[in-house]
């Protein structure tokens, strides 16, 4: 992988660092390792560090540190052999109460699959999901690994307003609407958890190169959750993943 990266100018205090053109999962991890080696480093000036599916674009203040400085400590640290996984792998147990008022668009999921309700949520919580990207709305994430079998092109006609907490299949895609806005993803769900809270610390809950895995429950339980959230009460499940 280390000949295919490139390093990219992005304005006057921005580098572009690309680790390939594909979504792949050790590209990922990659860049999450590069994050974690500049978060050791602290590198005097940089200002914000944001990942994406394959590439890593990094802020920089140009009054105190140069391009060609940055760009010099940015080439030593990927020569630094790290491998792929040892990033320690976060995985955030989210609840989620599947189908009803909370997933309005389940059954199209499920007639689009030839499946069952039943199945389609066994197959949504049978895995952990890798975190690519943040990006759309604050907290938004990207998830990668969903199964074909339930693979759900987006709505023809998207809705004005999604609840925030609505977890969703867009195309190839799952993930979790952080805020109401507007969106045209199949939903399927909804969480109690405030994946972005503006007045936690840090916002948003999880980071790129975490994992998530969806856990279904019932409306009881949504609604105690949902009250111990309220009262910032509630604390997810995080394990290490495997």
């Amino acid at each position: 992988m280390q000949n295919k990266i490139k390093l990219l100018t992005a304005g006057d205090s921005s580098i572009l660092i690309q680790f390939g053109n594909t979504i792949d999962p050790a590209i990922n991890r990659k860049i999450a390792a590069t994050v974690q080696l500049m978060r050791e480093q602290h590198i005097n000036g940089v200002t914000d560090v944001i990942p994406a599916f394959c590439s890593l674009l990094i802020n920089y203040d140009p009054r105190v540190i140069s391009y060609e400085r940055i760009k010099q400590r940015m080439e030593g640290l990927l020569k630094i052999d790290v491998a792929a996984g040892d990033t320690r792998k976060r995985v955030f147990e989210i609840p989620v109460c599947y189908g009803g008022e909370y997933g309005p668009d389940i059954q199209n999921i499920a007639d689009h699959a030839g499946l069952s309700v039943e199945e389609v949520i066994q197959i949504h919580t049978s895995r952990d999901y890798l975190i690519y990207m943040l990006g759309f709305l604050p907290g938004f994430t990207y998830l990668g690994g969903l199964d074909e079998r339930i693979h759900t092109p987006r709505l023809a006609n998207p809705r004005i307003r999604i609840p925030a907490g609505s977890v969703g299949i867009g195309g190839s895609q799952t993930g979790i609407y952080p805020m109401d806005s507007p969106g045209g993803w199949q939903l399927m769900g909804q969480t109690p958890v405030k994946t972005y809270d503006p007045e936690r610390k840090p916002p948003i809950l999880v980071e790129a190169g975490d994992y998530i895995r969806f856990v279904p429950i019932d409306k009881a339980e949504y609604q105690r959750i949902k009250e111990l959230v309220d009262k910032n009460e509630y604390q997810c499940v995080v394990r290490e993943g495997e």
